[in-house]
């Protein structure tokens, strides 16, 4: 399951700092606009301490964790929907992505140029947002001209799709993003086609410096993020991209006493990371055995046989049927015998929904 989140952002407000210590891919970071072109993909491993534990009980050979892919995409100016500063080309990978993660600028620094000359998170994303709402609105308006026509002969599907293009355009002119206006789930499979910037579900990072990372609640700016994105309906992770970045280079036991003498529970990548992955309504199931432990991406609502299908789609053509237990249920027991000598484990058929946590085997004869 091939899913992304694009990282975007003006310039220099952190982005591929941020993505270079996500995936350690190196991707230039530049102290200049446009430092970052083509956009860079990353693959980054989902943190998940249910994984560990699972590991710790069952003792498998291996352990093979989910991934999750973000996407570097260059930093956007004003009028970027116009086509400046390169614009047409980075909202064209910004309509690729499934998600938007926006780095917000929280921080002071004079070493480190802002294109607008002064550290305001709130018009920075304001100018975002207007450039992706602009651009929505241009491919609206081009698809409502040649529906007109057709709903003008009272074709039923015309008269139905002029009229949410209508909807969708008097929202975009008031400077609303698609995904805050509401449809029903008809119109929403509509909408979807049509590939609209801000029908992406997003979320904000802000960028905080070294001095606020323990602090992050005192940072004036971060309010203002947090305040914002409550209108939206989006959450806020607070990172300091430089400090994540440094900590790419630890060992995972000096990374966590890094954090245990900053006072952090939870490094802000992997808050970022599962916030990203949480926000495409993503679950994770898993396979627990000796050869191996292993954790499956799934979209939440799928039911069984899909869910085997992600695995290999002979599971799914010839499901039989599921033996689950649910994480909480197999820890608590402390093994697989134990769980079924209690009756924790189920026998799942076609129509069972997968849930978050799921430790699955499935049964199948193709």
């Amino acid at each position: 399951m091939s899913l992304t989140a694009g990282i975007v952002g003006l310039p220099n407000v952190g982005k591929s700092t941020l993505f270079n210590a996500i995936t350690q891919a190196g991707a230039e970071a530049a102290n200049y606009p446009f430092a970052t072109i083509d956009p860079n993909v990353g693959i980054v491993e989902v943190p998940d301490d249910r994984l560990n534990k699972l590991t710790e009980l069952v003792k498998p050979k291996k352990t093979v964790p989910t991934t999750f892919e973000f996407t570097d995409i260059a930093g956007i100016v004003k009028g970027a929907s116009q086509g400046e500063g390169l614009g047409n080309q980075f909202l064209s990978h910004i309509r690729q992505v499934d998600a938007i993660c926006q780095v917000v600028r929280c921080f002071q620094d004079d070493n480190i140029t802002h294109v607008s000359g002064k550290i305001d998170p709130i018009d920075d994303i304001e100018t975002i947002n207007l450039e992706l709402i602009l651009a929505d609105l241009e491919t609206v308006s081009k698809r409502l001209q040649r529906v007109e026509k057709m709903a003008r002969q009272k074709e039923k599907e015309a008269v139905a799709e002029y009229n949410l293009l209508a909807k969708l355009k008097e929202g975009l002119e008031a400077e609303k993003p698609v995904r805050a206006l509401e449809f029903s789930d008809e119109d929403w499979k509509l909408v979807k086609n049509l590939h609209l910037l801000t029908s992406k579900p997003a979320l904000y990072a802000a960028n905080v410096s070294e001095d606020d990372v323990q602090d992050p609640e005192a940072n004036e700016e971060v309010q203002k993020v947090k305040e914002y994105a409550g209108h939206d309906n989006a959450e806020v992770i607070v990172v300091c991209a430089k400090i994540e970045e440094e900590m790419t280079e630890l060992e995972l036991e000096e990374k966590e006493m890094f954090l245990d003498d900053l006072g952090i529970a939870e490094a802000g990548l992997d808050q970022l990371i599962k916030a990203s992955y949480n926000l495409l309504g993503l679950g994770t199931y898993f396979t627990a055995g000796e050869p191996e432990v292993r954790a499956w991406t799934f979209r939440k609502g799928i039911k069984a046989p899909q869910a085997a299908g992600i695995i290999h789609t002979d599971f799914e053509r010839g499901f039989i049927r599921a033996e689950t237990v649910s994480y909480e249920d197999l820890i608590e027991t402390g093994s697989m015998a134990n769980a079924r000598e209690k009756g924790k484990v189920r026998l799942e058929g076609k129509e069972y929904v997968v849930q978050d946590g799921d430790v699955i085997h499935f049964r199948f004869n193709v």
